[in-house]
């Protein structure tokens, strides 16, 4: 607490323009929910901390509360404590404004985490490995569309026109360079701004689809700071792609035809002398990393929810898309959920290929550690490695729809136990609402097809 404070009093002390303070949470969704404070109540950020409603954790995407939470109107819609995230206190450059952000994550009233807030659920995993002197280290690629800011006639969105050349992006252009030298002023942009805000952004390339790009994270020995990392790094991306006059989605599949946004994630475990227990004669690796992707494995159908948590997640597992859509894993392999790439001894990791960009990260990486977690301890076989087209093979399917990959999560055991029974109940009751919503919409395609001709 006094170290944190003692960032703080640096942070003014090199920036004493800041005026004002953004702090926010991160809700179920993945969403940043808080408020902005004067500077006069910086110094409470970090000390007794912001209070914040505990149902702000369990709204739907739109923001409404969620009644069968059981955290609004069962406990009096009451205050959590919320401190901020030491290290997370940047300035916020998008802004006109001289405006600081951090991040708080919530704890009860006695210092104990509270269980809905996601951050203290990846935390809670992490724990497990510390407990047995293990350190995940973790990277994550993570996929987006720039998007023209006004939709098209049909209401729809569309591609970005470019400044440089004054056409609309089209077509898939991966690796392309003038796809990028197109956008370069944005894509610039973006990696200052993670540069001031301590996000450590890497490869930038351009993907499959019109205006579609990937940005790459650098890998880290704090699976937390990750999550923080690419949290903050895709509400960077959207805010300053607004800067330049256009939007940013992370939203898994926003073109039916083209292809899904993914946010692939790297990881290896260190031991308690700092050596990557996955590391063996070559890149197939150790039995320690066999028994991670058995116990991934196992887990993946209960998991699924997290990896695709909206209704439009599941358009992503479309069939002849990139991305995977079975229980499966592989060497070198893309077209298998669980890749382990080929590389460097020392360098031997696990690419875990299914969560799309719209996934909660801190979840995400709860649920893809414990899954390992869960193996190693286990010692659970993930059978042979597949080869060639997984996808057109007899391997297991993931679920393919949202009600069954929900009912799946609320019945799983691997998940109350590493989740947390009281979350599992809280998430399920948050996408149980988002698909009523959904489920009441009559959409315009079901305008066209059936309001005059039946």
């Amino acid at each position: 607490m006094a170290q944190a404070q003692d960032d703080l009093s640096l942070f003014l002390k090199d920036n004493p323009d800041i005026t004002d303070i953004d702090v926010f949470v991160i809700d179920v969704n993945g969403i940043p929910r808080g408020k902005r404070l004067p500077l006069a109540s910086a110094s409470k950020i970090f000390k007794t901390g912001i209070r914040l409603p505990r149902s702000a954790f369990a709204l739907d995407v739109w923001g409404q509360d969620v009644i069968g939470a059981g955290l609004v109107m069962e406990t009096g819609d009451s205050d959590g404590i919320c401190r901020g995230v030491p290290g997370s206190l940047t300035r916020v450059p998008w802004l006109k404004t001289n405006t600081a952000q951090v991040l708080l994550s919530m704890t009860e009233s006695d210092g104990s985490p509270f269980f809905a807030d996601p951050r203290q659920i990846l935390k809670n995993v992490l724990d497990l490995y510390a407990r047995k002197g293990l350190t995940p280290v973790v990277a994550a690629e993570l996929e987006f569309y720039l998007i023209d800011s006004q939709m098209d006639a049909r209401g729809l969105a569309q591609p970005p026109v470019a400044v440089r050349t004054g056409k609309r992006a089209t077509g898939a252009h991966v690796y392309s360079m003038d796809e990028m030298r197109d956008f370069g002023d944005l894509l610039d942009d973006i990696h200052d701004v993670c540069r001031v805000q301590n996000i450590p952004t890497d490869t930038t390339i351009s993907e499959n689809g019109p205006g579609q790009f990937e940005i790459n994270l650098g890998h880290v020995n704090n699976a937390l700071l990750a999550a923080d990392q690419g949290t903050l790094m895709k509400r960077a991306v959207r805010c300053v792609a607004r800067k330049h006059g256009h939007d940013a989605t992370f939203m898994a599949k926003p073109y039916g035809d083209k292809s899904g946004s993914g946010m692939h994630v790297h990881f290896s475990i260190l031991d308690a002398k700092g050596q990557n227990i996955f590391a063996g004669k070559d890149y197939t690796g150790t039995v320690q990393l066999r028994h991670a992707v058995g116990g991934i494995m196992e887990s993946m159908a209960d998991s699924t929810m997290v990896f695709a948590p909206n209704v439009n997640s599941y358009r992503r597992f479309a069939v002849g898309s990139h991305a995977p859509t079975t229980i499966s894993w592989g060497y070198d392999n893309r077209t298998a959920a669980i890749r382990i790439p080929e590389s460097d001894r020392v360098a031997t990791r696990i690419e875990h290929r299914v969560a799309g960009a719209d996934t909660n990260l801190y979840l995400a990486l709860a649920v893809m550690l414990a899954g390992a977690y869960n193996g190693i301890v286990n010692k659970i076989d993930p059978g042979k490695p597949f080869t060639g087209n997984v996808w057109a093979s007899k391997a297991k399917r993931l679920p393919s729809n949202f009600d069954d990959s929900l009912a799946i999560f609320e019945q799983s055991k691997f998940i109350a136990k590493y989740l947390g029974a009281d979350f599992q109940r809280v998430y399920v009751a948050c996408k149980r609402q988002e698909k009523s919503i959904m489920d009441a919409y009559v959409n315009p395609a079901e305008h066209d097809a059936y309001l005059r001709d039946i």
